[in-house]
């Protein structure tokens, strides 16, 4: 009786069309025994020379590889077999169609081993929040038979994609709007660096508000910030009232400007509070799935508060993973989320005790992983030197970006009110000396003139 591991190989030995189609899918893996020793040397020859190895070329290389003889004879076999019956070749579409279910099976297999692995406490990486991800990843396997965009006969396709404003998320701060060159793009993720109690939070927050009031949909999730305090900022915002006079509104006030304010936008905004380290890019995927399930809830943006306190669903915390893989895993895993659901996802990092010191930090001051900046679409820097802290300024720079010229965009002066939890733009023409920040702040303010360009020991609001 034939098996499907030898119709497959007969495919790869002595079909073209056939291996071409499916041994970019093909894994080491997904064989045992003489078959994996045979995939190999095949796959070996295959990468070195991209065609098919003949089995003159196959026999050379099995005689230099150090297997046993009962192995060895089992190759020969399985060589043996295929080429007696080379001429009967099957229709190469349901072979293709038979290998790809031998893939999905030998995956899901595989996964389920893993897992088995991960709940006895066997493998000292992964966490069993890992598990549904690599059932997924296995269920998911499917030999994808689009080979891409072509360049002249997409011509149409790809004007359209630029020039759709809707495909990109309007910002509602002009200077973000302009580093972001037009607003952020779905399946992307953006970063926010800056020093501790800066303003990352009270910026997400501004951000949510503000699409709320747009009328978009946003998710807010949180693992610093109780949902309690979430929701005090972005009231103070939407209410335009300061944090203090919030806790001063009797019932019926309050009640009233929510009810003037749900008639003016029809924008719906969800806070989910989760532990510090205790969620990952797989709690987020439920919560999204039982949010549209039961709320109808689709959002057009997620903000994740923030992005250094999230767990990875491939590691488990505290298992001698250095901190580099560790958040570098955990942006791709939230790309990801981004990806799979076609939604922007906005988060903010620290940046590192060198990066505290300087005016202009660059993507190196980013605290923990370098592996991160990697990974973002879009990054920028908040800072805010005495001077500009005093009167309620700070500047953004741009750091990194995958949509326009980085070069072209200087730093952006913008305002904060901490009280109400506002941002607001500062006409900017261009870079901001320390000279022009002088005289957008007033002329009222200390003499710059004997300070340095880059104050030491910055004092962070």
């Amino acid at each position: 009786m034939i098996s499907i591991e030898d119709s497959i190989f007969k495919g790869l030995l002595f079909n073209e069309e056939f291996s071409r189609r499916v041994y970019p899918h093909l894994k080491e893996e997904f064989f045992e025994s003489g078959y994996k020793t045979l995939f190999g040397v095949y796959s070996e020859l295959f990468d070195s020379y991209n065609t098919i190895p003949t089995l003159e070329a196959v026999a050379i290389a099995l005689q230099k590889c150090e297997v046993g003889e009962s192995e060895f004879n089992e190759v020969v076999d399985i060589i043996d077999r295929a080429s007696s019956s080379k001429d009967d070749m099957p229709d190469i579409n349901w072979l293709v169609d038979e290998a790809e279910e031998y893939c999905r099976d030998k995956s899901i297999y595989n996964a389920i081993y893993k897992s088995i692995s991960i709940l006895d406490g066997s493998d000292k990486q992964l966490d069993k929040h890992s598990i549904p991800e690599l059932l997924d990843d296995a269920l998911a396997v499917s030999f994808d038979t689009t080979i891409g965009m072509e360049f002249f006969d997409d011509a149409e396709r790809r004007y359209e994609m630029y020039t759709d404003e809707d495909s990109r998320l309007s910002v509602p701060l002009e200077a973000l709007q302009k580093m972001t060159n037009g607003g952020f793009k779905p399946k992307s993720l953006s970063v926010a660096l800056a020093w501790t109690n800066t303003g990352k939070s009270a910026l997400m927050c501004f951000l949510a508000s503000e699409y709320m009031r747009m009328g978009k949909n946003v998710l807010y999730i949180t693992m610093e910030m109780a949902e309690e305090v979430v929701y005090e900022r972005v009231d103070a915002n939407l209410l335009d009232v300061t944090t203090d006079q919030l806790k001063n509104l009797n019932k019926e006030d309050f009640l009233k400007k929510i009810d003037t304010l749900k008639g003016k936008t029809n924008g719906k905004l969800f806070v989910k509070e989760y532990p510090t380290g205790g969620a990952h890019a797989g709690h987020f995927r439920h919560l999204l799935k039982e949010l549209k399930q039961k709320k109808k809830f689709t959002p057009d943006i997620i903000f994740i508060d923030y992005i250094n306190i999230c767990a990875s669903s491939r590691y488990r915390s505290m298992s001698g993973v250095n901190s580099y893989s560790y958040i570098k895993a955990i942006a791709e895993e939230l790309r990801a989320l981004g990806v799979e659901f076609n939604v922007p996802v906005f988060s903010a990092t620290q940046v590192n005790r060198e990066g505290a010191n300087s005016t202009s930090p660059d993507m190196t001051a980013t605290s923990e992983s370098a592996g991160l900046p990697m990974t973002v679409d879009f990054m920028f820097a908040i800072t805010a030197d005495e001077v500009l802290q005093e009167n309620g300024r700070q500047l953004f720079h741009l750091l990194k970006t995958r949509w326009g010229n980085k070069s072209k965009i200087k730093p952006q002066l913008v305002s904060i009110n901490f009280d109400k939890m506002r941002y607001s733009d500062v006409d900017n023409d261009g870079r901001m000396t320390t000279e022009e920040v002088k005289n957008k702040v007033g002329q009222n303010k200390p003499d710059f003139s004997n300070k340095p360009k880059k104050t030491e020991g910055i004092q962070w609001d």
